[in-house]
């Protein structure tokens, strides 16, 4: 619920960026305005709108964490009903704290070129958007309360405790409370993106062990690196909506020296998880670890020459970097040979 993140990614929240949009343009194809007479939607386009607020490109990132620790709390694989719950619980969680994000930030995503193609602020031809505030806001909540009593009921009620949570911070500590007020809006609201990892543990074990806290740590350092390189990319549509994001309030110099910094204490977190993970993971964390600084020191090294900054760069990687080694720690839950 990044930013990716928180975890999150988007996003983001954590988020992958989508196709910059213009206001006023249709933001998504087959919507009400195109296809139907003015005033009338179709339950396609309306279900297609509410689908899309849910970021569903940060929702995938979430669950490349949590499958691979749930194979991890359970030293192998868990029962495919335990499996299924709690993904769709998760995804059904995680789709509830974006889609009211959506809702309270639809004045703020009308103003930036990346999120005005959101459905709330993308105009149809109608001259509204293809889903109304109301609509959106009663499934945000319809949605957290699908993935509760789905974790609660078939699962476990530590797991749904920790799905709330992670809907709440996001919705009120971040959204509402940081994301407009300060540059450590991403630092501190980014845990929201981290719950995903303690949700998987809690639905195997029916606890929170310290190699779940670990893994929690590990999200929370990568989504400032992560959230920073996009918005230093956008950092005009985030002056223009007047949000205080790193990028907009700092030099770029010192953007990239904090992302150096949370790059290192990153790494230095996954090789925490080394005594419980294994040699396997140990050796893998090391090498990605490796591949991140070097693109972390690469984008410092471009600012402080004057050169033009690829902060996209950086951003693809870290995707791609935290994929795999969630990927090392699944291997590893499953060799037991590859442990010490």
């Amino acid at each position: 619920m990044t930013h990716t993140a928180a975890l999150p990614a988007t996003t983001g929240t954590t988020g992958t960026p989508g196709t910059p949009g213009t206001p006023g343009t249709t933001g998504t194809p087959g919507t009400a305005g195109d296809a139907m007479p003015p005033g009338r939607r179709g339950p396609t386009a309306i279900a297609k709108s509410l689908f899309q607020l849910t970021k569903p490109r940060i929702i995938e990132l979430l669950l490349v964490t949590t499958i691979p620790t749930m194979l991890l709390a359970h030293r192998g694989l868990p029962s495919l009903r335990l499996f299924a719950v709690t993904l769709i619980g998760g995804t059904l969680a995680a789709a509830s704290a974006n889609t009211i994000n959506c809702y309270l930030d639809r004045d703020i995503d009308a103003l930036m070129r990346r999120t005005a193609h959101r459905p709330l602020v993308a105009k149809t031809k109608t001259g509204q958007g293809s889903i109304k505030p109301a609509e959106a806001l009663a499934s945000g909540i319809a949605l957290g309360v699908a993935a509760t009593l789905l974790l609660g009921l078939l699962a476990n009620w530590l797991a749904a405790s920790l799905a709330v949570a992670a809907i709440l911070f996001y919705v009120f500590v971040y959204t509402i409370g940081l994301k407009r007020r300060t540059a450590s809006n991403i630092v501190i609201g980014g845990a929201a993106g981290c719950f995903p990892v303690l949700v998987g543990w809690a639905a195997v074990t029916g606890t929170v062990a310290w190699p779940a806290a670990v893994l929690f740590a590990v999200i929370f350092l990568w989504t400032p690196p992560h959230f920073w390189a996009l918005a230093m990319r956008f950092r005009d549509d985030y002056a223009a909506a007047n949000v205080p994001m790193l990028p907009v309030v700092a030099s770029a110099a010192t953007v990239a020296r904090k992302i150096l910094v949370y790059s290192y204490a990153m790494v230095a977190a996954t090789l925490v998880l080394t005594p419980y993970a294994g040699w396997i993971y140990a050796s893998c964390a090391a090498a990605l670890g490796g591949w991140f600084l070097v693109e972390a020191h690469r984008l410092r090294g471009q600012v402080a020459s004057a050169a033009t900054p690829a902060p996209m760069r950086l951003f693809h990687l870290s995707i791609a970097y935290l994929t795999l080694l969630f990927t090392a720690i699944a291997v590893t839950a499953l060799l037991p040979w590859g442990r010490w």
